[in-house]
């Protein structure tokens, strides 16, 4: 398998695989409530230095896993964005799969978390739309999903946005949930069509 190009970029992005170096950016994240609002509360900071070593893993030639966003004007971390495993029975992540070349068995969910002083600003949408076109370009995956809590209106438009659709209502995150997806040929579709 070739050398995955894991940066990525966009107009106002740039996007990298996250690292232990990114702890500033995860304290900053995952201690404020408003911004884990929906993604299971806030956590401490002892509980976010002992993930980092987890959070950081990557497999699949470093296509499965998570990468710091970056405004590329500014060079300020702004949030990050993945590629990971959606737990079923668990209410989080199992860190667990992402250790070798191969693609977990698990469904492989888009997800993302961003600074508040960046919301409303199109940054979740323009860094989700670039790491479904490298899934879907650069990577072999042939469907990614996504889920998130009714209430979360601004998460469901991104999805929305970059093409994701309503499959089914299933077990996900240790509860039942809208699960939404994209299939490689339906995103390749969307491309064509513009």
């Amino acid at each position: 398998m070739p050398i995955m190009k894991l940066d990525l970029y966009t107009e106002r992005l740039h996007l990298r695989p996250l690292t232990e170096d990114d702890l500033d950016l995860a304290l900053e994240m995952f201690t404020d409530e408003r911004v884990m609002r929906y993604g299971g509360g806030a956590s401490t900071p002892a509980e976010i230095k002992a993930q980092m070593p987890l959070v950081t893993r990557r497999s699949d030639g470093g296509c499965i896993g998570v990468w710091c966003v970056i405004d590329r004007t500014t060079q300020e971390k702004i949030g990050s964005a993945a590629l990971t495993p959606m737990p079923i029975e668990e209410n989080d992540t199992n860190w667990d799969l992402l250790l070798n070349d191969c693609i977990p068995l698990a469904e492989i969910e888009i997800g993302y978390f961003y600074k508040t002083s960046v919301w409303g600003k199109g940054i979740a949408t323009e860094a989700a739309s670039r790491l479904l076109q490298f899934a879907f370009e650069d990577s072999p995956l042939d469907v990614v999903v996504a889920c998130f809590e009714p209430e979360n209106h601004a998460s469901k438009n991104v999805l929305k946005k970059i093409g994701l659709r309503y499959e089914s209502t299933r077990f996900a995150y240790g509860e039942i949930d809208a699960v939404y997806a994209i299939t490689k040929q339906q995103w390749l579709d969307q491309q064509e069509s513009g």
